[in-house]
C-alpha cells in the first residue's frame, strides 16, 4: 500500500521553512565573514602598532646604551689619562628579553686589546669610576633628584687619579646640573670641591665647619 501523498500546502510550508533557514544561514555566514574581515584588518593594524613599539624600544635601548658607553668611556679617559681605556656594550635579545653586558677594553702599548668585566680584569679603581657613573646615569634616566651621595667611595686611587676623578666629577656637576655630597678623608677631593666642611665632635655633638 502506497503512503499518502502530502498535500501541496504542506509541501509549500516545508519549502518556505527550508528557504527561510537557508537565508538565515546565509545572513549569519555573511555576518561571520564580515566579522572575520574586521578582525583581520584589526590584527594587521595591531601588528603595525607592535612593530612601531618594537622600533621605539630598540631605539630607546640603542640610545640608552650609546649614552652609557659614551659617559663611561669619557670618565675612564679623563681619570686614567695615561691608559687607553673605553667601554663597549654587548646587547642581546633572548626570548623577548634584552640583556646588556658592559665590557671594559684596554689597548696595550703593542696594540693588543684586552677586555673583560672591570672588576675581574682591571681592578678596583676602574670599577669605582664606572660604579659612580652608572649611579649618575640611573639618576638622570629615572628623573630622580640630581643628588649623588658618596661615602668614602673613592679609596682605590693613587694621588694622580684622585685629582683626575675629582676634576671629572666637578665637571659633571656643572654639565648635568647635579650635586654630589662626598664624605672623604682625602685632601685632593676636598680641594676639588666647591664647598667643603669638616666635622668635629664637640660636647658630644657634631659640629660642621666650612673650610672651603
Amino acid at each position: 500500500m502506497l503512503p499518502p501523498v502530502p498535500k501541496t500546502q504542506e509541501l509549500r510550508s516545508k519549502l518556505d521553512r527550508a528557504v527561510g533557514m537557508r537565508e538565515g544561514v546565509q545572513r549569519r555566514l555573511g555576518d561571520t565573514q564580515a566579522e572575520i574581515r574586521r578582525f583581520e584588518a584589526e590584527e594587521e593594524k595591531l601588528e603595525l602598532v607592535a612593530n612601531v613599539f618594537r622600533q621605539m624600544i630598540d631605539m630607546e635601548i640603542t640610545e640608552g646604551v650609546q649614552a652609557v658607553e659614551k659617559l663611561l668611556s669619557e670618565g675612564l679617559a679623563s681619570v686614567f689619562d695615561d691608559q687607553d681605556l673605553w667601554v663597549e656594550a654587548n646587547v642581546e635579545v633572548q626570548r623577548g628579553k634584552v640583556s646588556v653586558d658592559l665590557i671594559t677594553k684596554q689597548r696595550q702599548p703593542n696594540g693588543t686589546v684586552i677586555d673583560g668585566s672591570s672588576s675581574d680584569a682591571f681592578g678596583g679603581a676602574v670599577t669605582t669610576v664606572q660604579s659612580a657613573l652608572l649611579r649618575i646615569i640611573v639618576l638622570l634616566r629615572r628623573e630622580m633628584r640630581p643628588l649623588l651621595l658618596l661615602d668614602e667611595s673613592l679609596p682605590a686611587f693613587d694621588a694622580h687619579y684622585v685629582h683626575n676623578m675629582s676634576r671629572f666629577l666637578s665637571l659633571l656637576c656643572k654639565r648635568l646640573g647635579m650635586d654630589i655630597l662626598l664624605v672623604s678623608h682625602n685632601p685632593a677631593l676636598v680641594e676639588a670641591a666647591d664647598k667643603a666642611y669638616t666635622i668635629q665632635i664637640k660636647d658630644e655633638a657634631s659640629v660642621f665647619k666650612e673650610v672651603r
